[in-house]
Formats: C-alpha cells, structure tokens, sequence
C-alpha cells in the first residue's frame, strides 16, 4: 500500500475531493484525520472508513479560525503520534462571486478567510508537525484558474487560488532542504456539487465545457488519485509544482465561438 504506516490530515473532508481522497488514502493505509467545519458530513466520511476496516478521526474545524487549526494538528498527533501528509483542501465558490464590479466586500473577504487564510493557517500549524515526523507532504488545492483566468467571472475565488498557488511555491523553496515538500493541486473545473452549484445553468455549464479538451467535467475521484501521487513516496522529487489535472483546458484554452 502506497501509504502504509503515514498519517494523513484532510481539509474539506466531507465532500468532493476532500471525501474521495480520504477513503483512497485509507484504502492505502494511511491513518486519516478528517477535517470540515460540517460535522455530520465528517462523521459520514469516518464512518466510512471504519467500516471499510481503516483509521480515521474526525476533526470540526473552521480553517479560517488559528485555534480551530491549531486544534486539528494537535489533536491528529495526539491520536496517531504524528503526521506525514497535510492535505490542505477545504475551500469555498460563492455563488455572488462575480466581477470587480459586482462581487461584494463580504464575498471577497469569505472567500479570502477560508481559501487563502485557511491554506495558510494549516501550514502555520501544520509544518512543525512534519518537522516533528522528519518530513513529508503538503498538498494545497489551487485550482486551473491560477494559471487562467476563467470564462465565467468569479474574481475572487480565482484570486485566492493564485494566491494559493504563489504561497506553495515559496513555501516549498524555504522547506525543500527539511525534507518537506510543498505542491499546489490545480483540478480543471469537476462535476462536484460545489462547482455545480456555481455554474447552475445549462448556459454557464457550456461555457465551461467548450474550453475542455475532453468534452466533459472532471470526477473528485480522479483528482483523489493525484492527490495520492502527491502524497506518496512516489513524489520524492516533486516540489513546487503547479500540479495540473484539467482534462486539457489550460493547453487549449480558447474563446468560444
């Protein structure tokens, strides 16, 4: 198994890719604390893991709130012993988030607080932990629209995840030398229900889709299988990266006709 014996925090584990991810990694091995600020989502991923016969906790927590993360590596490293794998994924698409002209200061200022603050509060509190471990792997979900800047306005969720995206990058740099290896995970858009909420209809979807190669959403599934890459020891040489899995869009992406 490709995460034997390695304990795994997950942000945003109650769903989407964060839910996905944490039954891949527990069907690897891996001890996992799952994280979401919706308990009862939560639980449903634990308890999933328990009956698959794996380890999980689940941990409430706000990632925009220092107490709250500081909590949740705490409480990971009470349980396990440790932690090797710090998946910081828990993020928000507000349904208002617009242009600069119409996103209001309250849909900028969320979105910054979770998407942005949370990526790096969990390093804050997160990095002294793999120090503690000897090392391991961040992953920070980012998203195609750091590189691009997307055909539907939503100003500031991209803004967060470029800002998501610049922090990785320096991160990895000053933590390479401790063995200590920082990625951001950039999906292209998925059939998940946050991004569907989003884009809720059929005019928005297409809009979407005619900038993908491959004709259709991404599943959380497949994203959960490069987060593994990530995480794994499969990785060891990878830090920095803009880890791309968008089904084609940014190689082509185009204006619609």
């Amino acid at each position: 198994m490709r995460l034997q014996n390695k304990v795994a925090l997950i942000t945003g584990a109650g769903s989407g890719i964060g839910y996905h991810t944490a039954l891949l990694f527990a069907k690897e091995g891996a001890a996992v604390a799952a994280v979401d600020v919706n308990e009862a989502a939560g639980q449903k991923t634990v308890q999933e893991i328990e009956a698959a016969g794996g380890k999980a906790i689940f941990i409430r927590a706000d990632v925009s709130k220092a107490a709250d993360c500081e909590r949740m590596i705490q409480t990971t490293e009470s349980t396990f012993g440790l932690l090797n794998v710090l998946f910081n994924n828990a993020g928000i698409s507000h349904a208002d988030d617009d242009d600069a002209i119409n996103t209001s200061e309250d849909v900028w200022d969320l979105t910054m607080q979770i998407n942005v603050k949370g990526v790096f509060l969990g390093c804050k509190y997160g990095i002294p932990a793999l120090r503690r471990a000897g090392g391991g792997s961040i992953i920070n979900t980012a998203s195609f629209v750091a590189t691009l800047g997307a055909a539907t306005p939503q100003l500031a969720y991209t803004a967060s995840k470029g800002a998501v995206l610049s922090m990785t990058r320096e991160l990895s740099a000053i933590h390479a030398r401790e063995n200590i290896r920082v990625n951001a995970l950039c999906p292209g858009p998925l059939r998940t229900e946050l991004l569907m909420k989003y884009l809720n209809t059929d005019a928005k979807k297409q809009r979407r889709l005619v900038h993908i190669p491959m004709g259709r959403f991404g599943e959380a599934q497949e994203i959960a299988n490069a987060v593994l890459f990530l995480a794994s020891d499969e990785s060891s040489f990878v830090t920095g990266a803009n880890f791309l899995v968008d089904g084609g869009i940014t190689s082509a992406y185009t204006t619609p006709e």
